[in-house]
């Protein structure tokens, strides 16, 4: 079971495994007050989507979609979380205040199959083709 949670929200048992899936901490708590596992930064979008999107509920469709492409190449992390929500209660931890519209939600998605992330694109072989 896949759950998402505010980081500024008490961590509780039934959270099971926490991960945090932000690229940047969140302001203002202590990693003592975080409680999570694993901080995954690395998974969370890029600085530039992340500022284009700016938490605004307008963009977040875009934002989805831009986002679902980058986690195509972030593959490998997403495998690393899968198995931790196959084996109990998996918690996403953000530190967005709208909990509708932020990457957790996305990561959420993707690991239960919802929005799928493309497989890396392959570079083209330039040449005349088949003969």
């Amino acid at each position: 079971m896949i759950r998402l949670k505010r980081a500024y929200d008490p961590a509780s048992p039934s959270d099971g495994t926490r991960v945090l899936v932000d690229r940047i901490w969140p302001r203002g708590l202590s990693k003592a007050k975080v409680k999570i596992d694993a901080w995954m930064g690395d998974l969370g979008p890029s600085t530039a989507l992340r500022t284009w999107f700016a938490h605004d509920p307008a963009k977040w469709s875009e934002f989805r979609a831009r986002y679902i492409e980058e986690l195509a190449a972030k593959r490998p992390l997403l495998d690393q979380l899968a198995p931790r929500a196959r084996g109990g209660t998996l918690t996403l931890v953000y530190g967005a205040r709208d909990p509708l519209h932020n990457q957790a939600v996305v990561i959420k998605e993707v690991l239960e199959g919802a929005g799928r992330p493309p497989r890396p694109r392959r570079a083209r072989r330039r040449g005349r083709g088949r003969r």
